[in-house]
């Protein structure tokens, strides 16, 4: 955003040099970027009276020109008279009038910041020229070079033309980003307001910016028939145009020219240069039609068709998709709206009447829209920042007012204002003790109140403000936007650097984080490795393990083809890394993770939300050959389950899947070599542990040794009793025995294991011996197919004493006699 000080000056007291003021902005409103002197560029041109105009005897379209400069120029060869020789090749120069000169010496302006071009004296067809008369392409305020610069103002020769025309100017640039919040500050009058705040000066806008503006009254009005048909008022809250009638389209005056380039806006014509001139000044973007191109005397506004087509005013030609915002003559697009109008109605030398609009665009759609068409306007960086709907009314009708007294014409309709706007925003509600304590501060409420009525707001009450926001500003909504008000306006450089007080009660437990950090502890200990993989997968993943790609989230604007959809479970991702750290050498290791799946067809009925399911996944892989001797990979990833489980303190339930089971979780799990996992006591399903589909293994490249388990953490946390207090560590060593039992074989693994368990609970718990087991071995000779052997390890301890052999196998006999008759199991 370039901000011109001559123009701050003009509506606002500056009583700081320039410097210093571009550093209280840059501490009070935007980084600056930079500061630009542009008289530097005008040094040294001069005012000068063209005295005589003859015909160069040497060259038809030459002429030779005697001019007096007041005698401001000194190293300059003149004749008797005093009056300097220029040779000329304009078509318009005449004895008599004004013009800017370069003398010998200066910088051509349209070079300055290139490769510049200093001119001298020198002789032309036998003819001495002493620099040159400028055009307006080489003073750099417009294109034309066909003609010389008359100078428009009352002035006299020698004057200096930067001083005339205020180009001994000051051009500060101030980063964009720091006003995405702040669109009032992309216009002249806005910076002014602040600079005026941030001074601590008190700003008034001017009489004409004011919300219930209009147009004196005109008795001829109905001239030319103008209507506005607005079809997406949600997205265009309000629209105001008028007809204006014969106009005069001329170039136009140097003043408006010279503030137009010092803002790098190129010169257009009068009209266009003076809708430019309002957006720079109210950050309100204006447009103007040729009333006789649109035809219809309609302006609609509505959203495009696919296939429809505009040629814009740069020259490029755009097909529409849906979904644009566009102008229409009542039919064909004419212009795309809140970025930029079409060629086919712009307002050139031969128009005569025209349509001024001052129309209002969602932020949101606007940015969409200039996104996908690559179209990055000064209108559009405007609308993108939420203009004011209320100001629309304001600036159409001042700029009419000065397109009237600037190119002629007369109201040819009426003003039209096709509005929808939401309620006005109430006043906020906030003590002066509110805003001190965010602050730091001790501010007085006659202090709060002069220095947010500085910058127009209204401020009533004495303990408790009502503070209610000018009409231009969008950004006031909540108690919070009062205090960086005041913060920014008294000064953020001036707050107290001090910590702020702090309450140093602890903060309360979060289970949910203390239960996951509970899971990553004890699977570490189990020998797993976290892993922390993308939300994201590609769709062949889906396929891979069998789950449907239609039951995900699509990314339609994914950063990558293979991140386009919300995964529906963390197993896939998991085994998705095997065949990596396989080639990276690994040959044996169990992969984990913590994180969400998602599923499109699983809403919350009240909300109509998606549902998140927190999961807690494993994957175990092992390509080494001694793997196969610990048994079937199922129970190698069980293990590590039923670890989990008993610090949890969770009694697991294995079941049979049902062939029938489709849950997206279940789809890689192979149903014959898998089980369900439940809570036996409150019978809840936790999740799945098991192997793999073959064609899962054979489509990721999984070792023949996989297997894995995908567990709700919500329903381990149902599960699981809270976490036990502290309790010291036995003193005493404990027992280790193995107890190997000979079952028949419709006795599964499940079975004899919960029976193990909770028989050694009982006969451990009168003695008061503490006990653990761990299943290490499961062995069925080839010879007995009526019977399998399996084996435990057993540990015992006791609290007060170490306990001898003789006490652990007393347990273990009583623990074979009774599994001998309830399991008809033999003890090996």
């Amino acid at each position: 955003m370039k901000l011109s000080l001559n123009w701050i000056r003009q509506l606002t007291s500056v009583d700081l040099p320039t410097e210093k003021l571009a550093e209280k902005i840059g501490a009070q409103l935007g980084a600056v970027d930079g500061i630009a002197d542009s008289s530097q560029k005008y040094q040294g041109i001069v005012v000068v009276k063209v005295i005589s105009c003859v015909k160069h005897p040497n060259a038809d379209k030459l002429s030779v020109c005697l001019v007096d400069d007041g005698g401001k120029q000194r190293k300059v060869k003149r004749d008797k008279a005093g009056l300097i020789e220029i040779v000329c090749g304009a078509p318009n120069v005449k004895a008599g009038m004004l013009a800017a000169w370069l003398p010998p010496g200066a910088t051509v302006p349209s070079t300055y910041d290139k490769e510049p071009l200093v001119l001298e004296a020198r002789e032309i067809r036998g003819a001495m020229s002493n620099g040159m008369l400028a055009s307006a392409k080489e003073l750099d305020i417009g294109d034309d070079h066909t003609g010389i610069v008359e100078i428009d103002k009352a002035a006299k020769p020698g004057d200096d033309f930067a001083e005339l025309y205020k180009m001994n100017d000051f051009i500060i640039d101030i980063e964009n980003k720091m006003f995405t919040h702040r669109p009032d500050l992309f216009g002249a009058l806005g910076l002014a307001r602040e600079i005026a705040g941030i001074q601590g000066h008190k700003f008034r806008s001017p009489d004409w910016y004011r919300e219930d503006a209009g147009l004196p009254a005109d008795g001829r009005k109905n001239v030319l028939k103008l209507s506005v048909n607005n079809d997406t008022k949600k997205l265009v809250p309000r629209f105001c145009a008028v007809a204006i009638k014969d106009v005069k389209v001329a170039p136009s005056p140097l003043w408006l020219r010279s503030s137009l380039s010092r803002l790098g806006v190129k010169s257009i014509n009068n009209i266009v240069d003076m809708t430019n001139f309002y957006m720079l000044l109210s950050a309100q973007p204006l447009h103007a039609y040729d009333y006789d191109k649109v035809k219809t005397g309609v302006l609609g506004v509505r959203l495009s068709k696919k296939g429809e087509k505009l040629a814009l005013l740069n020259g490029k030609e755009i097909t529409f998709g849906e979904g644009a915002v566009v102008i229409t003559d009542g039919k064909r697009p004419i212009g795309l709206g809140g970025i930029m109008g079409g060629t086919d109605t712009e307002v050139d030398e031969k128009t005569k009447h025209i349509i001024l609009e001052s129309a209002n665009f969602d932020m949101n759609r606007t940015r969409q829209t200039a996104m996908e068409y690559g179209l990055f306007t000064d209108a559009a960086t405007r609308f993108t920042k939420n203009q004011s709907p209320r100001q629309n009314l304001a600036v159409l009708c001042k700029a009419a007012e000065d397109i009237r007294r600037l190119a002629g014409g007369r109201q040819a309709s009426p003003v039209i204002d096709d509005k929808n706007l939401p309620p006005a925003a109430g006043p906020v509600k906030v003590t002066p003790d509110f805003i001190n304590s965010r602050l730091g501060l001790y501010l007085k409420t006659a202090e709060i109140k002069k220095m947010l009525e500085n910058v127009e707001f209204k401020v009533d009450g004495t303990h408790e403000l009502k503070i209610t926001a000018p009409f231009w500003r969008t950004d006031i909504e909540i108690p919070e936007d009062i205090v960086e008000e005041v913060g920014r306006l008294y000064g953020y450089d001036k707050l107290p650097v001090k910590l702020p007080p702090k309450n140093l009660a602890p903060a309360g437990r979060n289970t949910a984080v203390d239960f996951k950090t509970r899971l990553r502890d004890i699977l570490s200990r189990a020998g797993a490795n976290e892993v922390l993989t993308y939300s994201f997968v590609h769709e062949r993943l889906f396929n891979s393990v069998g789950q449907v790609p239609a039951h995900a989230y699509h990314i339609r604007n994914a950063v990558s083809p293979d991140l386009q959809y919300y995964r529906l479970s963390l197993t896939p991702s998991l085994l998705d890394k095997v065949h990596a750290n396989q080639r990276a050498g690994f040959k044996e290791f169990a992969l984990f993770e913590l994180g969400l799946g998602r599923n499109q067809k699983m809403k919350d009925p009240g909300t109509k939300l998606p549902v998140e399911f927190p999961m807690l996944s494993l994957v175990y892989a092992s390509s080494l050959k001694s793997a196969k001797n610990n048994g079937a990979a199922y129970y190698q990833a069980k293990k590590t389950l039923a670890y989990l489980l008993h610090e949890l303190d969770i009694k697991p339930d294995y079941r049979p899947i049902p062939a029938e089971e489709v849950y997206p979780v279940v789809k890689p799990f192979d149903h014959t070599r898998s089980s369900q996992v439940w809570d036996k006591k409150t019978n809840a399903p936790l999740g799945m542990v098991g192997e793999y589909k073959p064609m899962t293994a054979q489509s990721l490249k999984l070792p023949a040794y996989s297997a894995g388990f995908e567990i709700g953490i919500g329903q381990l946390m149902a599960a699981a009793p809270p976490k036990a207090e502290y309790q010291p560590l036995n003193r005493f060593p404990s027992s280790n025995q193995d107890i190997c039992l000979r079952l028949p074989v419709n006795v599964n693994f499940g079975k004899a294991d919960g029976y193990v368990r909770s028989q050694l609970k009982k006969l451990t718990k009168k003695s008061g011996y503490g006990f653990d087991s761990e299943p290490i071995d499961i062995f069925q000779k080839p010879a007995d197919k009526q019977h399998h052997q399996i084996t435990w390890r057993l540990s015992f301890w006791h609290p007060e004493k170490t306990l001898t052999t003789d006490e652990v196998n007393k347990l273990l006999d009583e623990l074979s006699a009774k599994a001998k008759i309830e399991l008809k199991a033999e003890r090996v």
